[in-house]
Formats: C-alpha cells, structure tokens, sequence
C-alpha cells in the first residue's frame, strides 16, 4: 500500500521501502537541486550513495543522500 510524502509543499506517492530519491524519480522529478557555479541542474546520478548531486533535507536534519534514505510516512523534504 503506497503512502506521500511532502517534498517542497508537493506530495509525491512512494511504495513501501522505496528511498526518497527512488520516489522522486518514480513521479517524474529528475532535478531538485543545481550546483554552485554554472546552476546545472543535480538529482540522482550514481544512486548508491557514492556521489553527493541527491542531497535533501528530510524533517529538518542536515542535508542527506536522497538515494540512501528509506521515505517513511508523513516525512517532510525540502530541496533548497
């Protein structure tokens, strides 16, 4: 039974033991952030934690690998 969590306001589905980056990418997000110089648009790129492009927030904690991190219900991301 799938379950949302709220990334930046928005609601994006996510089934049981999906990680937020499997999630967004599943609803169609391919970039949530950009890098520092030059604004090129960052989301997943390795996929298993090895590179840094995913990073999020999740409930207030530090910036994360989006790619290493289970989605659990009523979770609250942000991108920016």
């Amino acid at each position: 039974m799938t379950f949302h969590i709220t990334v930046d306001g928005r609601q994006v589905p996510v089934v049981p033991g999906q990680t937020i980056g499997a999630a967004l990418h599943a609803a169609g997000v391919r970039s949530w952030r950009s890098t520092r110089f030059g604004g090129r648009p960052r989301g997943l790129f390795c996929g298993i934690g090895v590179c840094f492009d995913c990073l999020i927030s999740v409930n207030g904690r530090a910036p994360e690998r989006a790619c290493l991190l289970e989605a659990a219900p009523g979770d609250e991301v942000t991108t920016a």
